[in-house]
């Protein structure tokens, strides 16, 4: 008979068992400078312009930030980290962190390039199962706003209104379109001859409807025998409950598992600023007592829909977490269950991470790589979310100054 786990995500020696005296040393560093409201904002100001003007600052970042947040500058650095944290049963999503876009057509063939080298690479890396993508480094942010906004004036399930909003593109659009279907259906095929997963990353509201009809596409194509293909539904917005809802009848009725990466979301601000802006409701739930509530409702029904959805559980929330593991435990189902997954980003929530990592569960670390310039958005996203999320800094340094006190007894 299963019992309820004894996990603790207080437990820093197994939190920062990875990481030496010196490493700790610098996280708490880190964290304290984040804590900083005006450093914080200067970084996120000044980094950008250092590096666009070519300022000596890449060793600072490199020796800080980056090693708290980053694998390593290139897909071959990553082995280190990945085989460090595998020593502790803690997994690696790989995450090429190059924002593309810049270079058109061009950047987008590249950017899928890449995506495949990191597949080809993962395969060979028992310790990698998952790979992400952003079909904004494979798409016109233009194309994907315009398709979105001819499906809303469709009828119909997601597929339909897709379905009826390509056939009112322009020539050249649709050729266009077309191209962006062939690097994701390419990147998809490669993750299923390679047994690696592939998770579609969430993009802005106003673009995310083609993001979802293409990723169902290939799911419907791929999720069969195993789960390759994973969509990310970021739950602060008040219709992803009913989403997921849609998402797991369709998936029933065609016959293939749902891949459901569950988050929280990234974009809220900008979200609610352009809402304001453009004078269309909001999105976003009014509160985050609503986004908790349908994130472990959305959890749940994937949990109680175990055979029909391969779920993802990505969150830095300790209760989120802790609900998943006693509802796989109350309702029979075992921690490790081949369809359940738990994951944080690099650099944050090891307490989290670790721990579920120490009762058995399937757990991973998002990690991104990529060149210095061209990750610093992810670094300043990384900055600013430490900075503002309520209690997340103060949270990381608490259990990071535990640690090195009980190390000094």
């Amino acid at each position: 008979m299963n019992t309820l786990p004894k996990i603790s995500f207080d437990n820093t020696a197994n939190a920062f068992e990875y990481k030496s005296d010196k490493l700790l040393k610098k996280a708490r560093f880190l964290f304290s400078c984040m804590k900083n409201n005006f450093l914080v904002k200067a970084g996120i100001a000044l980094t950008p312009l250092a590096i666009k003007l070519r300022l000596p600052v890449k060793g600072l970042i490199r020796s800080t930030i980056f090693q708290q947040f980053v694998g390593g500058e290139t897909l071959e650095q990553t082995k280190s980290v990945a085989e460090t944290l595998g020593k502790y049963h803690v997994q690696v999503i790989l995450d090429y962190g190059v924002e593309g876009g810049d270079d058109g057509e061009h950047g987008f063939d590249h950017a899928t390039e890449e995506f495949l080298r990191v597949i080809n690479y993962a395969a060979t890396q028992k310790n990698i199962p998952f790979m992400s993508i952003k079909v904004t480094g494979l798409a016109r942010f233009e194309l994907l706003e315009n398709i979105n906004a001819l499906m809303n004036k469709q009828r119909g399930d997601l597929l339909q209104c897709y379905e009826k909003a390509l056939l009112q593109l322009s020539a050249e659009e649709k050729a266009e379109w077309q191209r962006v279907v062939e690097r994701v259906q390419k990147i998809s095929q490669a993750g299923y001859e390679k047994n690696v997963g592939v998770l579609v990353d969430a993009e802005d509201s106003w673009i995310q409807e083609p993001v979802d009809a293409l990723t169902t596409k290939m799911m419907e194509k791929f999720n069969h025998k195993s789960v390759i293909i994973y969509n990310t539904l970021q739950m602060y917005r008040h219709d992803r409950l009913s989403f997921l809802e849609e998402a797991l009848q369709m998936a029933v009725e065609r016959k293939y598992v749902l891949g459901a990466k569950i988050v929280r979301g990234a974009y809220m601000e900008k979200e609610r600023d352009r809402a304001e802006e453009m004078g269309y409701p909001s999105p976003i739930q009014p509160n985050k007592e609503a986004t908790d509530r349908d994130y472990n409702a959305a959890v749940d029904l994937c949990i109680d829909n175990i055979n029909n959805v391969a779920l993802i559980v990505a969150s830095h929330n300790e209760y989120s977490n802790l609900f998943v593991t006693e509802q796989l435990l109350l309702k029979g189902f075992e921690l490790d269950h081949p369809h359940v997954h738990f994951s944080q980003l690099y650099g944050m929530s090891d307490n989290i991470t670790f721990n579920l990592a120490k009762a058995g569960c399937s757990v991973s670390k998002y990690l991104p790589f990529g060149p210095i310039k061209d990750v610093v958005p992810y670094l300043m996203r990384r900055a600013e979310e430490n900075s503002s999320l309520s209690g997340q800094t103060g949270r990381e340094l608490s259990l990071i100054e535990k640690e090195i006190k009980r190390r000094a007894n």
